[in-house]
């Protein structure tokens, strides 16, 4: 309704349409005609007028007006029946519905939450005014996606009941492409060197599912940031940006970016000082401040400084610490002068520690792996630590800790501990496939959170043409309020050597265990078992002249108490896709003298994970194996020896099928194993069913082999393998998939190009 018709009906409102208002009356009743969906209470509560109110031709504009200001009608009209006053109103339709058809980067429920940001959804009144600000609102939304060549029509049709359907018909287009980020005014560094952690600019060769030349402003405002800080960590105090333009090509496909700066001077640090309450010892503090006086200035090192500070007083029990850096710059001599004032607030106590978010294991399970104690002074560091140690549990998805003030009291304050869990059971399928043997196929079920209680309890079934194997395991990770653990387990072990494409012989094992582990340090374990198996060996028709040596030295069966110990340490961030840390085991294990057969076997593994920026991790690793008889026996026994090959060593090979092979040409294994692994890790795209984080792929390289004794060790017949892997965690644990090329390799080698494993094994 144009202004002009909205005024001239106000003016004969308020001339006409009380044809005997004259004089004034008093409204003894209000009826409200016209209503179809509004309520009419609803009409009351915005009317400026109510019975018992006096209504002269000068009240008419007014009521008439604020009813409008509502936006609830089209229409409104007042006439006078005896003392009543009479409401005539015509309302505005209702939107019934809101559908999308044509829409893929964005599902319906985002595209719903974005109109409804704007105050517009089913339910509401509609205003033909509404249809450009959706339109541009989804406009906008698809920009930041890069895609400006987006179309949107938007039908409205009308409905029974004074109601409309709105109808978007969207077609996307194609993603507008950075082509070029340029920028100009730098004479101190060079474009690459500016430009080299942008999130926005050309994709690198190796970025295949790469978003770093689609445009968005927020990721652009993001690297101008990154640019005044690479200034600012340089010196230059006074850097700035003047100007900012984004063009888009004709075909508005390509994007060209260009920044304007202005460098200024370089500045040196000249002094660093602390001012404030200096609730610790300042030689303490002091201690934390490492520069030399003329160095060039940098806000980094000035942030790290003040956050070594806070740390210091969080640890210390002040958990609301400040410390603010105050620059006095010299223009004369381009220096600066920065002063870190110091407010440590009041120290607290941690009343309660309170976890959220878990709905599966009990509240113990998790309080025990803190630290910080309720009761105890707030401590930066233990709460740093309990937060590793929870996240390191393998049910644990994610950690967020918030530190609460205790209201009315300022030396206390709560922990509010959100946990997000992730299944702790796996079933576990390992799957190879080769020309030789075909599919290989085993299964086992482990819960290792077993009712919430933390403990693990496994039981593994595998019915391959391979193995026959039956083992139940029992772990209390906390068998004491120390930690020390305890485990049982026995386990029935029948093999087919000869199916697995190794030596011909058939091995029946059963085996009872016991075992212990005892923390050292926060990082650092050790772990002890004892296995008491009895073995039975049976040969085949082709079984190798070597096993029928052995068996005639040392008999065909063999009962063997075997002691192992392993020392741990870790400082990964995480069990499963760690980002930063090492895993390091060292072990030793041996049969007690007086056993049927007596070796020992030695082995040290490792895997130390490097981020490199935000988005790649790189991750080395290797494992060394060697044994050996001692006493009466002459050699290890051929089923104790290292075998490599698989998924867990040198992928691209079939499991167990490098090393020495026996008279007959099968793999036999030796006494000496050598793995070397290395890997780009990095987040794949957005996988359908996968949360975030529940993803990682990999680009890697394996080299390994087996020896039969270390004099042959030579690197010239180490195999290696290069290759793509995908690891994924889902409901039924983890998965692995591996597509690897072998190099290197002999006549002979047993290769695999594809191999896939499903449960928690990486």
């Amino acid at each position: 309704m144009s202004f002009f018709r909205r005024g001239f009906l106000l003016f004969l409102f308020g001339c006409a349409s009380l044809p005997v208002q004259a004089e004034t009356f008093r409204v003894q009743d209000i009826h409200i005609e016209g209503l179809e969906r509004i309520e009419a209470g609803t009409v009351f509560t915005y009317l400026p007028v109510k019975v018992g109110d006096m209504v002269d031709v000068d009240q008419t504009a007014p009521i008439v007006r604020e009813l409008y200001k509502t936006g609830l009608f089209k229409d409104i009209a007042l006439r006078r029946e005896g003392d009543i006053l009479v409401v005539v109103v015509q309302e505005r339709p209702g939107i019934a519905s809101i559908t999308f058809d044509g829409n893929k980067i964005m599902n319906d429920e985002q595209l719903t939450e974005v109109l409804v940001d704007i105050g517009i959804a089913s339910g509401h009144v509609f205003n033909r005014s509404v249809l450009e600000r959706l339109e541009n609102e989804l406009l906008q939304q698809y920009f930041a996606f890069g895609k400006y060549n987006v179309e949107i029509d938007t039908q409205v049709v009308e409905l029974p009941r004074n109601r409309v359907g709105i109808s978007i018909q969207i077609v996307e287009g194609e993603v507008a492409r950075i082509k070029q980020v340029k920028i100009v005014g730098n004479a101190s560094f060079d474009q690459e060197a500016l430009t080299e952690d942008f999130e926005s600019g050309l994709k690198s060769w190796y970025q295949f599912f790469g978003t770093r030349d689609r445009y968005a402003k927020a990721k652009l405002q993001g690297d101008l940031e990154r640019l005044r800080a690479h200034y600012l960590n340089h010196g230059y105090l006074k850097f700035n940006i003047k100007s900012t333009q984004v063009s888009l090509s004709p075909d508005k496909e390509d994007i060209f970016i260009t920044v304007n700066v202005e460098e200024g001077d370089q500045y040196t640090l000249k002094e660093i000082e602390l001012a404030g309450d200096m609730v610790l010892p300042e030689e303490e503090l002091k201690e934390l401040i490492r520069f030399t006086p003329g160095e060039t200035f940098s806000r980094a090192r000035v942030s790290r400084l003040t956050e070594a500070i806070l740390r210091k007083l969080g640890d210390r029990g002040y958990a609301f610490p400040n410390a603010n850096p105050v620059p006095e710059i010299n223009d004369d001599d381009q220096s600066v002068k920065i002063t870190i004032f110091v407010d440590p607030g009041k120290r607290a106590y941690v009343r309660r520690i309170n976890f959220r978010g878990h709905k599966i294991t009990q509240d113990e399970v998790y309080r025990r792996e803190l630290r910080q104690m309720e009761g105890g002074w707030y401590s930066q560091s233990n709460i740093e630590a309990s937060r590793l140690r929870l996240q390191r549990l393998s049910f644990v998805e994610s950690v967020e800790f918030q530190t609460l003030r205790v209201p009315g009291v300022d030396d206390l304050v709560d922990l509010d501990i959100e946990i997000k869990e992730r299944l702790s059971g796996s079933f576990n399928v390992g799957a190879g496939y080769s020309d030789s043997q075909g599919a290989v196929l085993s299964t086992s079920v482990s819960q290792e959170n077993f009712l919430g209680t933390g403990k693990t309890v496994s039981f593994s079934i595998n019915t391959s043409k391979v193995n026959t194997v039956y083992a139940l395991n029992y772990v209390n990770p906390y068998h004491t309020i120390d930690g020390v653990s305890r485990g049982f387990g026995f386990n029935y072990v029948s093999t087919e050597a000869d199916e697995a494409d190794i030596s011909d012989f058939d091995t029946d094992q059963f085996g009872v265990n016991i075992s212990y582990g005892m923390p050292l340090t926060e990082n650092n374990r050790i772990n002890a078992l004892a296995q008491l198996a009895r073995t039975e060996i049976t040969t085949g028709s082709n079984t190798p002249r070597e096993i029928f040596d052995f068996i005639e030295d040392n008999d065909d069966e063999y009962l063997n108490l075997t002691l192992s110990s392993n020392f741990i340490h870790d400082t990964r961030d995480r069990r499963l896709f760690p980002n930063v840390g090492n895993r390091q085991r060292a072990g030793v294990e041996f049969t007690l003298p007086g056993s049927d057969l007596e070796f020992y076997k030695l082995n040290y593994s490792n895997t130390f994970y490097f981020p490199l920026g935000e988005t790649f991790i790189l991750s080395l690793g290797s494992e060394f194996g060697y044994g050996d008889a001692y006493g009466s026996s002459e050699d290890l026994p051929f089923f104790e020896k290292f075998r490599a090959g698989g998924v867990r060593t040198v992928r691209g090979y079939e499991s167990n099928s490098l090393g020495p092979r026996d008279s007959l040409g099968e793999p036999y294994g030796g006494n000496l194993l050598t793995t070397f692994r290395s890997e780009l890790l990095f987040p794949p795209p957005p996988l359908p069913l996968i949360s975030p984080g529940s993803a990682r792929m990999s680009l890697f390289v394996d080299a390994g082999n087996v020896f039969e004794e270390v004099d042959d060790f030579e690197t010239g017949e180490l195999r290696g393998a290069v290759g793509l892997g995908v690891n994924l965690i889902t409901g039924f644990g983890g998965i692995s998939v591996v597509f690897a090329t072998p190099f290197n390799d002999q006549s002979g080698d047993e290769k695999e190009s594809f191999q896939f494993n499903l449960g928690t094994s990486f």
